[in-house]
């Protein structure tokens, strides 16, 4: 089952296209096996990754990847050319937490440290965050503990640099 393809941005350029990306569902999660992300061509084959992904691990905003077009004209992510620094975090807030379903809470509690992200639909609160690598990470990673040990949400971080490893 394709994740839902969103609202329906018009390209602000005529370079600007949506790459998808294939991936195994997991058990317990949405029963999606791809995704499509905005991005800008930079190539013939090659765009950056615009915004932050809600299902696919291992690529974060930003990043350059390589696509192959199908026969219908789709563009299919087949790798990654570049990191691009950022990291990608997401966080669903606990609906019997202090925060509730209140995915802008969750805004408000990360903005600080300069997250951006999405959040996947009212009904399902789901944050995609993209992390700067220039953001104070040991910061990020002790917030989002807190947040998990103090029943506000759950998350996970689905793409990594060695500075969060190391933060």
């Amino acid at each position: 089952m394709s994740s839902p393809a969103g609202p329906e941005r018009p390209p602000r350029e005529a370079d600007r296209i949506k790459v998808w990306f294939r991936f195994v569902p997991r058990e317990g999660r949405l029963p999606y096996d791809t995704e499509g992300l905005w991005a800008t061509r930079l190539g013939p084959d090659t765009a950056r990754v615009d915004n932050v992904p809600f299902l696919h691990d291992g690529v974060a905003e930003g990043e350059t990847v390589r696509f192959r077009t199908d026969g219908d004209g789709v563009h299919w992510a087949v790798g990654r050319v570049a990191d691009s620094g950022n990291c990608t975090v997401r966080v669903l807030p606990l609906p019997d937490g202090p925060l509730g379903r209140d995915a802008r809470a969750v805004h408000e509690r990360l903005a600080g440290y300069g997250l951006t992200g999405e959040v996947f639909s009212a009904e399902f609160p789901l944050v995609a965050l993209t992390v700067p690598g220039g953001a104070d990470l040991r910061g990020v990673k002790e917030l989002l503990a807190r947040g998990r040990d103090e029943g506000w949400w759950h998350f996970e971080v689905s793409c990594v640099t060695d500075a969060w490893r190391n933060a």
